[in-house]
């Protein structure tokens, strides 16, 4: 059976009948807070590499350091996202498709919340998570490019992290598109970057290459650092594929719920289905 392990856990050793994989929770874990069941983010795929959403309870395997979890409840995960949209003037020539591929992007998410940031001159929230997803369309559709401004990307994917915190949701993503370097680079960056790592949302990224240049390697490795895509595209064409692939792994992530002790830490989890020849990708770990 196939296997993957993160980097923070050692690789399973016993032979086992099914595919488990470890999930990250951090350096020291997370501590059950309320009531005593924790949850698990994850992806299944079969034998031929397609994603499998239709599973239950009794297909999930759950171990916490080596003692096996009953599993309660396992559903398509809904957790909130932000997008990050690049309305700036190095965008402008972009901007129509930027703009069409996102409209489909969101027809696609399904019931979830979703905001939307613009990184034009001073990055803003035009969206919230309280809006009904017709009128989230339709802002979208109306949306213009700041055509005399520069974008403000690192600072509008802190925005849109800070935001994500403030709801409290275990899981969360970030997903920004640009045709524009970051504002802001390297150890300068930290007070952007400390925000979105605290918020744990998961970033991605799709970047035409041709505007984002010298900051590619640096957006790439916040990407990294968080878990998440990053999708370098060289074509306005290219946005839509680019989102697409993003939406089926966000629609395919699997949230699980699992008993544990009261008070106990989530420490060397591991998650794995019965289902011969399946792969599991372990995303995370998160208290109630």
């Amino acid at each position: 059976m196939d296997s993957e392990v993160f980097p923070a856990f050692p690789a399973l050793r016993a032979a086992t009948a099914v595919a488990l994989s470890a999930l990250s929770a951090g350096p020291n874990g997370f501590r059950a807070q309320t009531g005593a069941s924790r949850f698990a983010l994850a992806q299944v795929a079969d034998q031929q590499g397609k994603a499998v959403v239709d599973i239950g309870v009794d297909d999930f395997v759950i171990q916490e350091a080596g003692a096996e979890r009953d599993v309660l409840d396992v559903r398509v995960a809904d957790y909130p996202i932000v997008l990050v949209v690049d309305n700036s003037r190095t965008a402008l020539a972009d901007f129509p498709s930027i703009r069409s591929a996102l409209i489909h992007f969101v027809e696609r998410l399904g019931p979830r919340p979703v905001g939307v940031i613009t990184t034009g001159g001073n990055p803003k929230l035009v969206a919230s998570f309280d809006d009904e997803r017709s009128m989230l369309v339709e802002r979208l559709g109306t949306l213009e490019p700041a055509s005399d401004e520069d974008g403000q990307l690192l600072h509008a994917v802190a925005l849109a992290a800070n935001t994500i915190r403030d709801t409290g949701a275990l899981f969360s993503a970030i997903v920004a598109i640009t045709a524009s370097p970051a504002e802001i680079a390297g150890p300068a960056a930290g007070e952007f970057i400390a925000p979105i790592i605290d918020s744990r949302a998961v970033l991605h990224v799709i970047a035409n290459s041709a505007g984002v240049g010298a900051t590619r390697q640096f957006l790439r490795g916040l990407v990294n650092q968080t878990h998440g895509d990053f999708t370098a595209i060289y074509a306005a064409a290219s946005y839509q594929p680019a989102t697409d692939r993003i939406a089926t792994r966000l629609t395919t992530e699997l949230l699980v719920e699992y008993i544990v002790p009261v008070g106990s830490k989530a420490n060397d989890v591991k998650i794995g289905v019965r289902f011969p020849g399946a792969r599991v990708r372990g995303l995370g770990v998160a208290p109630r």
